[in-house]
């Protein structure tokens, strides 16, 4: 295994494994040490089954289902992002996955199925960097805050994906899923890094601001995390698989491709309940 960096701040590409071999524990861990010191991950020309890809997933942790994407038939924990003229995407957005739920993903592994001839890069970005070329002083003002997270706000009842999904599968996964709320700044649970841990798919305001001082700082944290410094682009292959940190990382599908098609295939990877090192959970200290 080879691990090439893209940029100094984030992006890497694996070489020398074949996914669908199976991957033993040592190589397990050999990757994971590569995520953490690179964020996202990409393996190319990699030839996987959704079963294989479902496997490759549940090595770094417990899988989540999504409450609105159709799932693969053959690994129903995968599901299908398919998106064409008849079915724009959603996702060209700078999010997070799933910060709608109280334990938001470690990480996502999506994998390239068909591909338009041109165009439909994803773009990801360091939220660590993108903390720390904050002021010290608005970071520690930061640190105190705690943000609604909201899946309303990513998947909204008129919205591509609720129509897509159906009326009575999106107020299901509605009433299932109320807003949570998570620290504006996060520690990342191994590495001890803290970074911001808002994203514009899924954070609606900031607990205990007026909603003109929420909306106004949300803006700014929005619009700063996009610098291109804090940033890797990945012109996607036939084949070809990326692996993020979740925790530390937002991406954006660029949207420049319809009407042309573009199929992927995502595993979702549980994580924990976010926290700051300054004021931990209850579950989290008792951990130590």
């Amino acid at each position: 295994m080879q691990v090439r960096p893209l940029t100094p701040t984030i992006g890497a590409v694996v070489e020398g494994i074949d996914l669908s071999q199976g991957v033993s524990a040592d190589l397990a861990g050999a990757i994971r040490q590569a995520l953490l010191a690179h964020q996202v991950l990409f393996f190319e020309d990699q030839h996987l089954t959704p079963v294989q890809h479902r496997d490759f997933a549940a090595r770094f942790g417990e899988l989540h289902t999504h409450p609105l994407y159709p799932g693969v038939p053959e690994a129903p924990e995968l599901f299908i992002l398919d998106n064409h003229a008849g079915n724009p995407t959603d996702n060209d957005a700078w999010h997070t996955d799933v910060t709608f739920i109280e334990t938001p993903p470690m990480g996502s592994i999506l994998y390239a199925k068909s591909l338009p001839a041109n165009g439909g890069d994803t773009i990801w970005a360091n939220m660590k960097a993108a903390y720390e070329a904050l002021s010290p002083a608005f970071r520690g003002f930061l640190e105190g805050l705690d943000a609604v997270h909201d899946f309303a706000r990513g998947f909204p009842v008129r919205g591509i994906v609720a129509n897509a999904a159906g009326a009575e599968k999106h107020t299901k996964a509605a009433e299932q899923h109320p807003p949570v709320l998570h620290p504006v700044v996060r520690t990342h649970p191994e590495t001890g890094e803290d970074a911001l841990f808002v994203n514009f798919g899924f954070t609606e305001r900031i607990k205990g601001l007026r909603r003109k001082e929420s909306d106004a700082i949300l803006g700014m944290l929005f619009e700063h995390v996009t610098k291109p410094e804090f940033q890797v682009r990945f012109r996607w292959s036939d084949n070809a698989l990326a692996f993020w940190d979740n925790r530390i990382t937002q991406h954006y599908a660029v949207n420049d491709y319809l009407p042309n098609r573009r199929v992927m295939n995502r595993a979702t990877i549980l994580g924990d309940r976010p926290y700051h090192r300054s004021r931990k959970p209850a579950a989290a200290l008792a951990a130590e």
